[in-house]
Parts: structure tokens; C-alpha cells; sequence
């Protein structure tokens, strides 16, 4: 009987002190996993990119032996460049003196999401912005829930704000809220049959009242406030809450056509905001855009002159927002075919 008491006491002692390792690794992983979902930033040189995949398409042109002699000359070259990068630095000539051009993302869902990865962008940008530098952002969205797009819009308005010069390059589609978007940019370019416009705001709600009644089944609403319920899924609509809705909708579209106007005070709004969207060449004719061309011809450009550099936020997601992720990314496709047939983006 001692014996078993004994064993049992020793059980106890080395559960628990598995308890405690284990508490302490999950305490470690915890933090890990926060700071992974803190997200990271990374910085990929495009001008270097280039370069080098320019150099490399030269050297597959030419036969084994004058490969071999590249290969001699490249590695030269490259310990030329270290001894005369060092060299600067002993005199203090700072590398980031040269002029940049910050290369942004974004391809907007309709919830737009994405502006928590532009919000960072945009912050780490500003932090080290030179008065000679400027901004490109590759945008394609075809609009989606106001208030999202709205704050995507005032992101880029912190540029604006300092004075960063901004390009927005568009190769896709740039309509309704992605339009909200780019017409913060200084210059706006866009491929030729990119879908552009779509100053518009649109609104559906099914509802199923009259299927309820006719399974004798009630649904009741009580608000505190005239109007803060217009429409809904259950209950049944009134005339007087389809007028308001209306109303609502109106609203938001003049405040969108405001907005468009005070970044883009050459547009005649009234002709350009009835919802239609139209191609590259056609917006361009309307005002809507400044120039034809895609965003790898202006990227291209700019590297003659300028350090090319592409700014991206990175975030750990968990295995949930995985799934989720995946699951919204497959709706929003859906909905990108919907509209390409006809339907319009929300805003």
C-alpha cells in the first residue's frame, strides 16, 4: 500500500511538472504567434531585379566560352561595386541620397480588407520619404463596401497631404470604390482596355415577408428612432423606408461624385458620374485618366532615373483566417464575374 502511495505521489510530481513545461511552451508559442501576426514589412529592390534578369536573358544569348568570360566580368564587377560602396561609406556619402520611387499594392475585395496592409504601406513610406521621391500604386479593385473604400481613399490621401507625388497605375479594373481610390492620385495611368468609372452606388436587400406569412410565421421590429431601420430581410417594408433608402443612396453617391470632383476638378462629374464605366482609351478621351500605358512600361521607365522599390506588409494569418481567407477570395471571384456581366460593384 505504501508502495502505491508512494507511486502515486511520484505520478503527481511528474505531471506536474509536465504542466508546467507545457504552460510555459504555450506561453512562448502565444507570444511567437503574436508577434508573427504583428506582420512584417518587405522592401524588394525592382530596379536590381531587373537588371539582373537583364543581364541574365544576355548571357543566355551567348556561347559557352563567352559565358564563362561574362561570369569572370560579373564577379569583378561585383567586387568593384563592394569597394566602391565601402569606400562611400568611409566618406559619408549616404546610399539613400539617390532619388526613389515606393511601389505599392493593391488588390481590393469588396470588404476592402486590404487597406490594413496599405495603412502600414502608406505609414512606412512617409517615415522615410525623401522630397525628391515619389509613390506608384498598382491598383485593382472593382469597388465594394463604402466605408472600407472610403478609408483606402483617405490612406492615400496622407501622401497627398505631404506632398508625395503619386502615380496610380492601373492594368485591370479601377471602378467605383477602386475609382474612389485613384482619383487621389497626381496622375492616373491605366492599360488600355482597363475597366475605368463607375462613379455610382448601388444597393440590394432581399426580403422574405411575404414567404414568412404564408408559413404563418411573425416577425417583429422594434427600433428607438424614425428611421433606424429603412429596409429589412424579415419584416415587412413600407414605402416610407424604400423613399429613405433612396435618400441614403443618393446621399452617399453625391458625396462620392464630391469627392471625385475636389481630386479631379477637370472632370465635368455630372457626365462621368451615371454609373457607367468605360475602357482605357474611352476614359482617357473623358478625363478620367491621364495617360495610356501599363504599369510595367512606368515601372520600366523609372528605373532609368530613379531606385525602384516595392513596399509590401506581410501578416502571419492563422489556419482559421486561412480557410476564411480562401472562402472570401473564392466569393469575391464570383462576384468579379457577376459584374463583369453586367452587375455593378456596390461602390
Amino acid at each position: 500500500m505504501e508502495i502505491l502511495s508512494q507511486y502515486g505521489l511520484f505520478l503527481a510530481k511528474i505531471a506536474t511538472v509536465v504542466v508546467a513545461i507545457a504552460v510555459v511552451a504555450a506561453f512562448i508559442v502565444n507570444l511567437t504567434q503574436r508577434k508573427k501576426q504583428r506582420g512584417e514589412l518587405k522592401v524588394t529592390n525592382l530596379s536590381e531585379h531587373y537588371k539582373a534578369l537583364q543581364e541574365e536573358m544576355g548571357a543566355a544569348l551567348l556561347d559557352a566560352p563567352q559565358q564563362k568570360l561574362w561570369h569572370k566580368e560579373q564577379k569583378k564587377k561585383l567586387k568593384q561595386e563592394v569597394k566602391a560602396a565601402k569606400a562611400s561609406a568611409k566618406k559619408g556619402i549616404a546610399a539613400g541620397d539617390k532619388s526613389r520611387v515606393w511601389v505599392l499594392d493593391f488588390k481590393g475585395s469588396m470588404d476592402a480588407h486590404e487597406v490594413n496592409a496599405l495603412r502600414e504601406e502608406v505609414t512606412a513610406v512617409l517615415a522615410v520619404v525623401k522630397p525628391q521621391d515619389q509613390v506608384v500604386l498598382r491598383l485593382e479593385s472593382p469597388g465594394g463596401v463604402v466605408h472600407g473604400y472610403g478609408l483606402a481613399a483617405s490612406q492615400l490621401q496622407r501622401l497627398r497631404d505631404k506632398q508625395v507625388p503619386l502615380t496610380i497605375a492601373v492594368d485591370k479594373v479601377a471602378a467605383s470604390g477602386g475609382y474612389m481610390m485613384a482619383c487621389v492620385g497626381n496622375k492616373i495611368v491605366c492599360a488600355p482596355f482597363a475597366i475605368i468609372g463607375s462613379i455610382g452606388v448601388v444597393a440590394q436587400i432581399p426580403n422574405f415577408n411575404r414567404f414568412l406569412k404564408g408559413k404563418d410565421i411573425d416577425i417583429e421590429l422594434h427600433t428607438a428612432g424614425q428611421y433606424k431601420r429603412t429596409l429589412t430581410l424579415l419584416g415587412e417594408n413600407t414605402e416610407e423606408g424604400r423613399q429613405k433608402f433612396r435618400e441614403d443612396l443618393n446621399e452617399t453617391h453625391h458625396l462620392f461624385k464630391d469627392f471625385v470632383h475636389s481630386m479631379r476638378p477637370q472632370l465635368d462629374i455630372e457626365q462621368v458620374a451615371t454609373g457607367e464605366h468605360w475602357y482605357g482609351s474611352q476614359a482617357k478621351e473623358k478625363g478620367l485618366v491621364d495617360d495610356i500605358g501599363t504599369s510595367d512600361d512606368l515601372l520600366l521607365g523609372l528605373m532609368k532615373d530613379h531606385e525602384v522599390l516595392n513596399v509590401r506588409y506581410l501578416q502571419r494569418k492563422k489556419l482559421l483566417d486561412r480557410v476564411t481567407g480562401s472562402a472570401a477570395e473564392s466569393a469575391d471571384r464570383l462576384l468579379m464575374r457577376w459584374w463583369q456581366r453586367g452587375q455593378k460593384p456596390m461602390m
